[in-house]
């Protein structure tokens, strides 16, 4: 005979809020559109380093460890018992039932979650949260991991509340487990994690290689180093670094950069130095993570990098899609182009095209157009990821940045999927692009329809408003010519947004006045060591010259040297360029 419990006798207010909250407002629909689920990608191992040392097993849980299944019908014997013991069960009984029942195989834990016996479970076990030792309340934590508990429950709220009140008195491994077992659950607790740190200042001359690199995986993951952690990590990272394994380096750079952790470049190169020193013995996801790191730091690693020309085309063939998009994205931000890595990564990603979000087609389209890998380069490559764009459309709803990310990458190589341009400019998207809080995307917006035109003249589809594009403008050669007035600093072709020295000259070849305008700096328009240009600035001047203008380079192979020269050699090299191309 079995005990259905429907109701309880306690009158503890905090457990009443816990367990007794109204229904959950409604989230509005993100989408009007379905939205199809992804294939599983290929499988990464993401706590790998936990393999490394054992010291591990003290601070974090082994999720490749499940234990011993229990059956569903011994899980009801468990719920029996409790039911028949209710109030007279101790802190120690509450958490035994709770480890035991936790063994249940996975299939089964619903049934289990639905299951009032076990509601009362929960209900005691938060009445004795002051009563369990930290022990006990670890095994109970861990017990909700392998029940995989909703991270939303209400119960968690409450745990993670006595869990930060007793942060002073638990050991560094202690508190580094909690940290762990709230990341299995899914919960953030950035409300423990900042006791965490408050409290791990104490430890700091007590912390190794496996608690630093462990600190490092929970601050990574936490999205978040408190700035006064920054200068003993990178001193203990500067200790500690040779004695680090590969996935040690691997995780430490996923850390930092999950983190956002601005540390030294001089810390970010040694790093580099060392992951480089075994990078063959590194799993494709520590590679990833050091590129990451490099992306993030502005770093650019030459040992690595031209190691990186050998590493890709001999790991790509069994990379899932997201590794693939880093590794390309960051050879974009660095402006290092390698055709031995673009082959590789092209010739993998068309397989992988279920596995694609949006945000990684986008930003593989971006990373390839941006470094001028042309289609005829690798036939199957755009096609396929302009293809991911459509099946993944509904996706745009909630990202708009992410489809003017791929289109501007197709439009740097001349590559203008109509459908996909009519949505983007259409007056509904529009809308919801500029609503964006935290993203300019008028500047993407204005670029994609400027190269449109250009580019397709025959574009009968949507077009941005008049109102929107006046709101882009102007930019000064002044010596050279006579005086401001012959010099206009502007944005001639305002959507591939940069900024052009425009003179005028009448058939005889004298200047004619202009109106001045401000100055802007500087950007690094080519590819590292290189005169190969990135993909704006090679589609800027191909949209000058169908514009009706004539192009006059001034690079910055040929100005740096200037530099060093005369005011009368500078403007004598400025009156051979401009002059010479009349």
């Amino acid at each position: 005979m079995f005990y259905q419990i429907t109701s309880f006798d306690s009158k503890n207010t905090l457990l009443d809020l816990a367990f007794n909250k109204g229904p959950e407002p409604e989230m509005p629909s993100v989408s009007p559109y379905h939205e199809k689920p992804l294939m599983p990608d290929v499988p990464v191992d993401t706590r790998a380093f936990h393999k490394c040392r054992p010291e591990y097993a003290s601070m974090a849980v082994d999720l490749t460890q499940r234990p011993h299944p229990l059956e569903w019908n011994e899980a009801l014997q468990l719920l029996q018992k409790a039911a028949a013991l209710r109030g007279s069960m101790k802190p120690s009984d509450v958490c035994q039932f709770l480890v035991d029942l936790s063994h249940l195989h996975p299939d089964r834990t619903s049934l289990l979650m639905s299951d009032q016996r076990f509601a009362m479970l929960l209900r005691y076990s938060v009445e004795n949260l002051r009563l369990f030792t930290d022990l006990q309340l670890l095994e109970v934590l861990q017990s909700f991991v392998w029940l995989d508990m909703p991270s939303s429950h209400t119960v968690l709220e409450l745990y993670e509340t006595e869990l930060s009140r007793r942060t002073n008195q638990m050991t560094l491994h202690q508190l580094l487990l909690a940290a762990d077992l709230w990341r299995c659950t899914g919960k953030q607790a950035q409300q423990f994690l900042q006791h965490l740190y408050d409290s791990v200042h104490s430890y700091l001359g007590q912390m190794g290689v496996p608690e630093l690199v462990q600190l490092l995986y929970i601050i990574g993951e936490g999205r978040q180093c408190p700035a006064d952690l920054i200068h003993p990590v990178q001193q203990l990272l500067m200790c500690h670094l040779q004695q680090l394994y590969p996935e040690e380096v691997g995780v430490v750079c996923l850390g930092l950069f999950k983190s956002q952790t601005s540390i030294s470049q001089s810390v970010v190169t040694n790093i580099v130095d060392k992951a480089h020193s075994f990078v063959n013995e590194m799993s494709d996801f520590a590679v990833v993570n050091v590129l990451k790191l490099l992306r993030f730091s502005y770093l650019y690693h030459r040992a690595w990098m031209e190691a990186m020309t050998k590493e890709v085309p001999r790991r790509a063939p069994k990379m899932g899609v997201k590794g693939l998009m880093h590794v390309t994205l960051t050879c974009s931000a660095m402006h290092y182009r390698s055709d031995n890595i673009l082959m590789a990564v092209a010739e993998r990603v068309p397989s992988l095209v279920p596995h694609c979000r949006s945000k990684d087609a986008c930003k593989l389209l971006w990373a390839f157009g941006s470094l001028q890998f042309l289609p005829v380069q690798s036939p199957s490559f755009y096609p396929s990821l302009t293809e991911a764009l459509r099946q993944r459309k509904a996706e745009f709803q909630r990202y708009p940045e992410h489809l003017l990310t791929g289109l501007l990458g197709l439009a740097f190589v001349s590559q203008f999927p109509e459908d996909l341009i009519a949505l983007a400019l259409s007056p509904d998207f529009v809308r919801l692009a500029l609503t964006s809080t935290q993203l300019e995307l008028k500047k993407d917006l204005f670029t994609l329809e400027g190269a449109v035109v250009l580019e397709l003249p025959q574009w009968t589809g949507p077009r941005l408003s008049c109102e929107l594009k006046e709101e882009e403008a102007e930019s000064a050669l002044q010596d050279l010519l006579g005086g401001e007035e012959f010099v206009c600093k502007r944005m001639i072709l305002p959507h591939t947004r940069s900024i052009d020295l425009e003179v005028h000259f009448d058939s005889t070849g004298k200047p004619i006045p202009v109106n001045p305008a401000s100055h802007v700096p500087s950007k690094n328009h080519y590819c590292i060591y290189s005169q190969q240009l990135l993909g704006l600035h090679a589609m800027k001047r191909k949209h000058l010259k169908l514009a009706g203008y004539r192009v006059v380079e001034l690079s910055r192979h040929e100005w740096f040297p200037m530099l060093r020269k005369s005011r009368t050699e500078k403007l004598a090299y400025l009156h051979s360029k401009v002059y010479d191309c009349l």
